[in-house]
């Protein structure tokens, strides 16, 4: 069984033949999709496996937009290809993944004559606007041990959160050395336990109050 039919449900079975017959691509961890300034070549749609988009500062800071899974969609990509708007973030792979590239040629056909891939790509487009609007509320807005605090506890597999304070920086939008700072505070009032590259979550109770 292809996965058009499983991720676009609705779409037309000739449409389906056709997004089946693309061929599939197995990317490995850190595998970059686009990068900043480049122009969309086509839809990408994630199979397996996860894809996360981020933008970069000036000064090298870095902040996680999103993260692309089976069924979502980017939104960066989706501005190119109907705005001719050239990426501004970068996209990677997180994980091994296999995706499917929808040709803008196709992507433009299946927009104007499917309204069952119209609906996927603008509820997906309305979906990830809700996410940015939040995340813009919660950078301008939140306190950064709040955010960290979350970051952990959404991050944490029972008590274990594997992480470098580089990528959790990325993922609250702050610098590396804000973060080490503040987990060594943490460490301090024994709320967590550092190890390179693992994070272990003592006081789960006390982030809970703090995020």
């Amino acid at each position: 069984m292809g996965w058009a039919g499983a991720l676009l449900p609705g779409l037309d079975a000739a449409s389906i033949a056709r997004l089946d017959a693309l061929p599939a691509m197995d990317l490995p961890v850190g595998q970059c999709l686009f990068r900043a300034g480049d122009h969309a070549q086509g839809f990408a749609m994630v199979l397996e496996g996860r894809v996360e988009v981020t933008l970069t500062a000036a000064s090298g800071r870095e902040i996680l937009l999103y993260a692309i899974e089976p069924g979502q969609s980017c939104i960066q990509t989706t501005l190119g290809l109907l705005g001719d708007m050239p990426y501004s973030g970068e996209a990677r792979t997180v994980t091994p993944a296999r995706i499917a590239m929808i040709p803008a040629t196709e992507f433009a056909r299946l927009i104007e004559g499917s309204g069952a891939f119209r609906a996927f790509v603008f509820r997906a487009f309305a979906a990830r606007m809700g996410e940015l609007t939040a995340l813009l509320e919660q950078v301008a807005f939140t306190r950064i041990e709040a955010r960290l605090a979350r970051a952990l506890l959404d991050l944490a597999d029972g008590a274990q959160v594997t992480a470098t304070h580089a990528e959790l920086a990325t993922r609250i939008g702050s610098a590396r050395e804000v973060v080490s700072r503040q987990l060594e505070r943490w460490v301090g009032q024994e709320l967590i336990a550092l190890r390179r590259g693992q994070i272990t979550i003592r006081d789960r109770a006390g982030l809970e109050r703090i995020g």
